[in-house]
């Protein structure tokens, strides 16, 4: 199969959307398939696991740095033409993937569009609520364009539903990685680094440093809780803010981390805290509890289908402070409660690895092929041309 991916964001950026695509284009080289991707030109990245990378010339995006806004052109098309995709993928229907679009209705090539970005609960943190509803207008026609839609938890598809969209949704629930994060990983040294010892309990977040993560409820813990530091993983434009914040308090800032350091850092961990108030998924929860920690998390994006509270960990209603201290303490204070979460956690990530989960979405390329076939653009479907010699309708 041949796969076209649109995305507004991809390497060498680095977030929850990149790493998903990341871990799909591994899988799609792995199962044989062919895959280009366009995406705006971040940096120089012209192949990744096999897949050829389309960078389309963009203007950065003032409110949200590290991204570009790009629209592709007849240039691009051409590549794509050239191509010749058995199907297009859109990672959300952003900028890139609504020029795209018009590329694939154009070629009439089934269509499947993943969704990724709340922007309905994004646009009032940068200043936009105004233009939510344009946008949601603009979303609706691109979604209404697809063949399938992916929404990466059922809870979303009533959402999505709301917004006026009409082609099937079907989900494409998260995996993990069970060999890259893992207990095993657990080390001294890292351990030291995240600032804590073996005396206390070490609290952490993996994610993005920004408003929306609700970072600073977390001082509240610490506040509140005997022998407890708290390490932040991640950058993001709300880092220097969180430093004078939680200065004279326990806890360490590492930046980002990636690779053998990241999967020690869960491992070295003791709690996975996780008080955003806005997520689409929440990749890092499951990577926590793959590496064996119980998860402390509010009820948000897929939290609430990954964490069963009292099982795994607790969950909580975002902004709900005392909840978050009083989960938080309840397992400070019972290290056998503790152990028996994150056995249980692990237990979960050992279900959901993401070969399963990503054999899905090939299935999700076949039904939408299979539904195009027979259909105009327009989703119409094409009577064969009459034949006058034919006489056995007459």
């Amino acid at each position: 199969m041949r796969i076209v991916l649109f995305t507004d964001t991809f390497l060498p950026k680095v977030d929850g959307i990149v790493t998903v695509i990341r871990l799909l284009l591994e899988h799609l080289q792995a199962r044989g398939h062919t895959v280009m991707v366009v995406c705006p030109d971040l940096g120089p990245v012209d192949e990744y696991a096999g897949a050829q990378v389309v960078r389309v010339p963009g203007i950065p995006f003032w409110a949200y740095p590290g991204l570009k806004l790009s629209w592709p052109g007849y240039l691009t098309y051409r590549k794509v033409r050239t191509f010749k995709p058995d199907v297009g993928h859109f990672i959300h229907a952003g900028f890139t993937g609504g020029s795209g679009m018009f590329m694939m209705l154009a070629m009439n090539t089934p269509r499947v569009v993943s969704f990724h970005i709340d922007y309905e609960r994004l646009a009032p943190q940068f200043g936009f609520a105004w233009a939510w509803p344009a946008g949601a207008w603009l979303g609706r026609v691109m979604f209404n364009r697809a063949d399938l839609l992916i929404a990466p938890a059922a809870h979303m598809v009533g959402r999505i539903r709301e917004q006026g969209v009409r082609p099937p949704i079907v989900v494409w629930g998260r995996g993990v990685d069970t060999t890259r994060f893992h207990p095993r990983c657990r080390s001294a040294a890292m351990r030291t680094r995240l600032g804590g010892d073996d005396t206390s309990t070490l609290l952490l977040y993996v994610g993005r440093l920004s408003e929306e993560k609700r970072l600073r409820d977390l001082r509240a813990v610490l506040e509140s809780t005997p022998d407890v530091r708290l390490a932040l993983v991640g950058d993001g434009p709300e880092r220097a803010d969180l430093e004078a914040y939680f200065r004279g308090c326990p806890v360490t800032f590492t930046g980002a981390l990636h690779g053998d350091d990241l999967s020690a850092a869960y491992a070295s961990s003791d709690i996975f805290v996780f008080p955003s108030r806005m997520e689409t998924y929440g990749l890092v929860v499951a990577e926590a509890m793959a590496s064996g920690l119980p998860v402390v998390a509010a009820r948000v994006g897929g939290v609430p289908e990954m964490v069963e509270s009292g099982v795994t960990g607790f969950t909580f209603d975002t902004g709900d402070i005392a909840a978050l201290v009083t989960a938080v303490r309840a397992l400070v204070g019972d290290a056998a409660v503790r152990a028996r979460m994150a056995a249980a956690a692990r237990v979960w990530a050992e279900a959901n690895i993401w070969d399963d989960k990503m054999d899905r979405v090939i299935q999700f390329y076949e039904q939408a092929i299979a539904f195009r076939a027979g259909k105009d653009r327009f989703g119409r479907v094409r009577h064969p041309a009459h034949d006058p010699h034919d006489t056995s309708t007459r």
